[in-house]
């Protein structure tokens, strides 16, 4: 299927975890290049980022809703991701899936994701052909098609989705299971897929009403980078968006913060389609661009950074009683979970393997890791930083996410000095704070008894 869904949130850009005095001598050799942006706002609220790169003539655009799966309220989940799809079903004066069909004519290509906190679309394109992709969006913006025939076709395709990458698959529905139990009222509580009931019970009236709320330019955030002269490209997006009004309210905002976690929740389930134990812990955790949420993604990468992480070597290889472990942070524009599982090897039980996580997460919190092992993180994380910026679409995605989750584009060419400061101690300090019992979500997975 074309569109597609992003379920677990996006993993905070990696750098440099070195302590001070190797850290300042390494920055001067890994740092990527600044991005030499401009920033712009049209009278109607849209947001404009442009970053000209003249390597190849080719352009990434994108635009960014944000409105995720936490803005839905109870009973009508899965609206923002149903508005995924139905951003491609026709506008004043484009037809159905005509948009990917002139993008893809050209030589181009396209898509859109869904998550917890934005809505997502991109394209990439030759550098040539930046007005007629400017002139769709904006037409898509100010014309979309949302009628009944549409609502229901797209309705049955994200059904169908659902079934088969969450309810048919095996261990399919623990991130749901998880945040149902995590989560009390905030809008985590619930995956962007969104559930079949909540969709069918949908009306026509209620759809419309999210798009008119949420998929206005002053809720959007535009971004260009790639082979193109930023005066001809501001002047084309005054031309086709200015016209395009703004929400007559503000934007709303769900505010349901979660109330602190003062003891731990442990559920259980069984699963037809899962043949082995399992176990899930989630531990709340800070937002995005938060000081601890870079040492405790540096936590993620010791735990879960390859065979010689943590969790694979003592539960996968040593010691045999888990097929899959690993540890990482769903970090989002709210406080989220940081993940530690284990799918355990026949034989072995979810309580084995709850015992066995916990002991990992508690060696983090026994004394700092190694030099050693620091630095292989370490240049892990650069690695990662700096090959995440290899491409156009890559950029896009960097300035987007500082833009909509972190609110100061700016942070594409300062996050890597707020990882420049970490030591070991900094890890072990928030494996102390945040892998604690009372901030904990248990989730105890067995395989269904066989029916005969």
């Amino acid at each position: 299927m074309k569109r597609c869904i992003r379920f677990v949130g996006v993993t905070i850009l990696a750098a440099s975890f070195a302590a001070p005095a190797l850290a300042q001598e390494k920055a001067a050799t890994v740092r990527p290049t600044k991005l030499e942006f401009t920033t712009h706002t049209l009278p109607n609220g849209l947001k404009v980022i442009l970053l000209e790169e003249h390597d190849v003539p080719v352009i990434n655009l994108q635009i960014w809703y944000h409105v995720g799966s936490k803005d839905e309220r109870p009973g009508r989940s899965g609206f923002a991701h149903l508005f995924e799809h139905l951003m491609f079903k026709g506008s004043a004066h484009v037809g159905p899936d005509e948009h990917s069909r002139i993008i893809e004519a050209v030589g181009g290509f396209d898509n859109a994701e869904t998550n917890d906190d934005s809505t997502d679309f991109y394209e990439t394109f030759p550098s040539q052909y930046l007005e007629r992709a400017l002139w769709l969006e904006a037409d898509r913006m100010g014309s979309l098609n949302v009628d009944e025939a549409n609502f229901k076709s797209e309705r049955q395709v994200v059904e169908e989705e659902r079934r088969v990458r969450v309810d048919n698959q095996p261990y399919g529905t623990i991130e749901e299971d998880l945040r149902a139990a995590a989560f009390t009222v905030h809008g985590y509580h619930h995956t962007p897929i969104g559930s079949i009931a909540d969709l069918n019970n949908a009306t026509i009236d209620d759809v419309r009403a999210f798009h008119d709320t949420y998929y206005k330019p002053n809720n959007a955030t535009l971004v260009i980078v790639g082979d193109f002269d930023s005066n001809q490209a501001l002047a084309w997006t005054k031309k086709y968006f200015d016209g395009i009004p703004a929400s007559a309210q503000p934007i709303p905002r769900r505010d349901t913060p979660e109330p602190p976690q003062t003891e731990e929740r442990t559920v259980k389930k069984s699963y037809s389609n899962t043949p082995l134990p399992a176990v899930v812990i989630g531990y709340k955790m800070p937002a995005r661009y938060t000081p601890d949420a870079y040492p405790l993604d540096l936590a993620s990468n010791i735990l879960a950074g390859g065979e010689s992480s943590r969790l694979y070597q003592t539960l996968v290889y040593k010691d045999q009683i888990a097929v899959q472990s690993a540890g990482f942070g769903n970090f989002t524009e709210d406080p989220n979970l940081f993940w530690a599982y284990a799918i355990m090897n026949q034989g072995h039980t979810a309580d084995e393997g709850e015992k066995a996580v916990l002991a990992v997460l508690d060696g983090l919190k026994a004394q700092p890791v190694d030099s050693k092992e620091f630095e292989k993180a370490e240049n892990q994380e650069i690695a990662g930083f700096i090959l995440g910026r290899d491409t156009d679409e890559e950029k896009a995605v960097a300035l987007e996410n500082a833009t909509v989750i972190g609110k100061n584009p700016d942070l594409v060419n300062t996050e890597l000095d707020r990882y420049l400061q970490l030591t070991p101690a900094d890890i072990q300090r928030v494996a102390r704070e945040y892998f604690i019992p009372q901030h904990a979500t248990v989730l105890v997975i067995t395989p269904a008894e066989p029916t005969h």
